[in-house]
């Protein structure tokens, strides 16, 4: 971990922006697609442009290595997992209510990060910045949160869920010395693996059904329903991961935790601009005390290193 540049800043606010226009595209594929197809062909598609980019570069990939089990453990909790919890989680929890519980993660993340790492312990001002983060998306999304009886159980899929996120970028570090598009390729091989026999499995796929299942994976549906399916493997799978495994690798975990505070508000300004929804002064509330959350979380990294 190294003292911030103005690239980490600028690198978190596009992985955010990518992560935002994911929900967006998963809805239009959702169109022609089913849920678990989408997550499969997700990873497949996220591989091939990381998978190209280890070649021409003539970067080693180690997916089969002696230190396979770290990509396969990391590709289940980091992807597989998360992946299940949350998608039956979100269909019995409003989007609002969603939004927070999975902006808990950086709270995870510094947690976590003070007990598993040597420079990233908790301090008055990481504190500050991580509350002053989540007070923002609280205030944002605080319209009619509900949890009940209904409602318990798939929210707390969800919060779990996340917390797989942080337990995955915590493994990540673990590998930090090797190289980003090993790491990544690697880590999508994996979650492909064993993402695609869950698949089946919960398809139901037999003999008898099988032609309707591979129905589902050609090519004949929407135009746009399949464009978007590719944008989401190549663009918010593969170089998203790129992107979040430099951010780990150069500012830690809670830094790049940071970026579920700035994934909903960035979708409310996609939707803005995109599908002419409007934008409220809560908005921009939220939107500064995020910016000034990170900040925070950033300068104790910085405090942190300079006294180490």
């Amino acid at each position: 971990m190294r003292e911030s540049k103005p690239l980490d800043y600028f690198l978190l606010t596009v992985l955010a922006l990518i992560w935002a226009s994911a929900f967006f595209n998963i809805k239009i594929a959702t169109y022609s697609y089913g849920p678990l197809t989408i997550a499969f062909l997700r990873i497949f598609f996220g591989a091939i442009p990381v998978i190209l980019l280890c070649y021409f570069k003539k970067i080693k990939i180690e997916a089969f290595s002696k230190d396979w089990y770290w990509f396969a453990t990391i590709g289940v909790i980091n992807l597989v997992i998360p992946f299940f919890l949350i998608a039956y989680g979100v269909q019995k929890v409003q989007s609002n209510l969603a939004a927070i519980l999975m902006a808990s993660t950086p709270l995870t993340a510094a947690v976590l990060a003070h007990i598993f790492t040597k420079n990233e312990k908790i301090n008055l001002i990481k504190s500050l910045g991580v509350l002053i983060g989540f007070s923002g998306i609280i205030f944002l999304f605080s319209d009619n949160i509900l949890i009940n009886e209904n409602n318990f159980f798939s929210a707390f899929l969800i919060l779990f869920g996340s917390c797989f996120y942080v337990v995955g970028g915590l493994l990540t570090l673990k590998i930090s010395n090797k190289k980003n598009e090993n790491v990544t390729s690697s880590i999508l091989i994996w979650a492909a693996i064993f993402i695609l026999p869950i698949s089946l499995l919960l398809y139901n796929i037999n003999p008898t059904n099988v032609f309707s299942f591979m129905q589902d994976l050609h090519f004949s549906h929407r135009l746009d329903s399949t464009l978007s399916l590719i944008y989401l493997g190549t663009v918010p799978t593969g170089i998203a991961w790129l992107i979040r495994f430099r951010i780990l690798k150069n500012n830690g975990l809670v830094f790049q935790a940071q970026v579920a505070y700035l994934i909903p508000i960035f979708g409310i300004i996609l939707g803005y601009i995109f599908l002419k929804e409007l934008i409220t002064p809560k908005v921009l509330i939220a939107l500064l005390a995020v910016i000034i959350g990170i900040y925070l979380v950033k300068k104790s990294n910085n405090i942190n290193i300079n006294t180490t």
